[in-house]
């Protein structure tokens, strides 16, 4: 856990933009300054079983849109890895959600809401994120 919230800091420290030059850059390209998170939620649930459809739209419906009213995207999508223990190829169904959002503390807060509401009521170890700059209009 320690070694996961430092990569997460070292990440997001990262992702911190540079306001002028990202500012001027985003204004060429007819945008506002944006970070772009992609959260990977898996499906199977530690004990047996998965994540049914009509469990994702009401996860949909009372976490995601209230953290989000003003958009995002969700797409399906397989997951993959190496079953430590029988080296096998595991593969997962998975839902990413795509977003991007002013560069605000209140953003992350957002993003951070989901994620810990999933792992919570899905058992889940993490939900997968990525963050990458850019320009956007909406």
């Amino acid at each position: 856990p320690g070694l996961l919230v430092l990569s997460l800091t070292v990440a997001l420290a990262a992702c911190v933009s540079r306001p002028d030059n990202e500012a001027k850059r985003c204004a060429t390209a007819l945008g506002a300054p944006m970070l772009v998170f992609e959260l990977f939620f898996g499906r199977s649930v530690p004990a047996g079983g998965e994540v049914g459809d009509g469990d994702w739209e009401g996860f949909v419906d009372r976490v995601v849109t209230p953290a989000l009213p003003n958009g995002f995207t969700v797409f399906d999508a397989t997951g993959a890895w190496m079953d430590p223990g029988s080296s096998t190829t595991i593969h997962e169904r998975t839902k990413v959600l795509l977003v991007a959002l002013p560069d605000a503390p209140g953003s992350f807060a957002a993003v951070r809401r989901i994620r810990d509401a999933y792992q919570a009521k899905y058992r889940q170890k993490l939900v997968g994120m990525t963050i990458a700059s850019g320009c956007g209009s909406f």
